[in-house]
């Protein structure tokens, strides 16, 4: 089985680029099997890493020395997303970090269904500003009653938050978003409010304004507790609720497990910010979704995977505080 001619032009000028550039990695995205031990040999000195949109082909690949294999959703999806899924999983995995450069192959003219063509398109993709666009994307998968709008506005903020400090001080905190009258049940003030008695308008987190107030605030003690419209409707707040069945991984404090806890029993998005690290973590249902990595640039997004379980794998409830991490 050989190559075609333009898939030999491809994989060459691929490698002259990953080369010269340096790039990462060479990403090949396949609608089809290929003669491997070609593509091995005009990539030869490349890192390659491989996304089949067949799941047959992918477990026939996996166990390819010189490939590594990752794994998405099967089926008749757009090229660009199949391209992003494969980034997220290979950023996910720890197969290329965040500011990687990759030069992509791939299939970027619509196929006939059932009659799949070989690569015909080259790309090269700066991975820190592709995965930016990604934002709005991973969050509408969250199954929440949270607006995306007001969702996203919470989450950069807690990125620079967790990226900046204040005044050259790591700052831990902890937002609280929507199903806001059942949150403020489970809650209570361990300070003044520093929202009280100001207009809707005036405690908007989408006004740059108050965004750089309520990053003085964050340095309180407490969690920030914001309505699903966006609006700041108190800081400070002890959460009150018992992490039961809850796991998290080892190193994570009690605000973390403040954030599963009201997660589980509301149907609030918790967002915590780790003091120590600058790593904002969105918990939903009681489990971390997303985690961001603080980054000398502006946000980026990447899947989570489930932290992993106590060695003992025993589950503690226990009670939360809202201090350091």
């Amino acid at each position: 089985m050989g190559l075609p001619h333009q898939t030999i032009a491809l994989l060459k000028s691929a490698r002259q680029l990953a080369l010269e550039m340096p790039a990462d990695a060479v990403l090949l995205l396949s609608e089809t099997d290929l003669d491997w031990d070609a593509v091995q040999e005009h990539l030869e000195g490349c890192r390659l890493l491989v996304a089949a949109q067949d799941g047959m082909l992918t477990q026939k690949l996996r166990g390819r020395p010189g490939l590594t294999v990752l794994e998405i959703d099967p089926g008749p999806t757009p090229i660009q997303e199949r391209m992003s899924l494969a980034l997220l999983n290979a950023v996910a995995s720890e197969q290329l970090h965040t500011g990687a450069d990759v030069v992509a192959l791939y299939n970027g003219i619509e196929a006939e269904q059932g009659n799949p063509e070989h690569i015909d398109s080259l790309s090269v993709i700066h991975l820190g500003e592709h995965l930016e666009r990604l934002s709005a994307q991973e969050l509408r998968k969250l199954d929440t009653k949270v607006p995306l709008e007001t969702l996203r506005a919470v989450v950069d903020l807690a990125t620079e938050i967790g990226r900046e400090g204040r005044e050259g001080k790591p700052v831990g905190t902890m937002f609280v978003v929507g199903d806001t009258r059942k949150v403020m049940s489970m809650a209570r003030s361990i300070n003044f409010n520093p929202f009280r008695g100001y207009s809707d308008k005036e405690r908007d987190i989408r006004d740059r304004k108050v965004r750089e107030q309520i990053k003085d605030i964050a340095q309180l003690e407490g969690a920030l507790v914001i309505r699903r419209d966006g609006v700041a409707e108190a800081a400070c707040m002890y959460i009150d609720v018992l992490a039961e069945s809850i796991t998290l991984s080892k190193g994570l404090g009690s605000r973390h497990w403040a954030a599963a806890a009201i997660s589980q029993k509301t149907n609030a998005i918790a967002v915590a910010v780790s003091q120590s690290s600058g790593a904002v973590r969105i918990f939903q249902d009681g489990e971390v979704v997303l985690r961001i990595e603080p980054l000398a640039r502006p946000l980026i997004w990447r899947h989570f995977e489930m932290e992993a379980k106590e060695a003992d794998g025993v589950k503690t409830p226990v009670g939360v505080t809202l201090k350091s991490d």
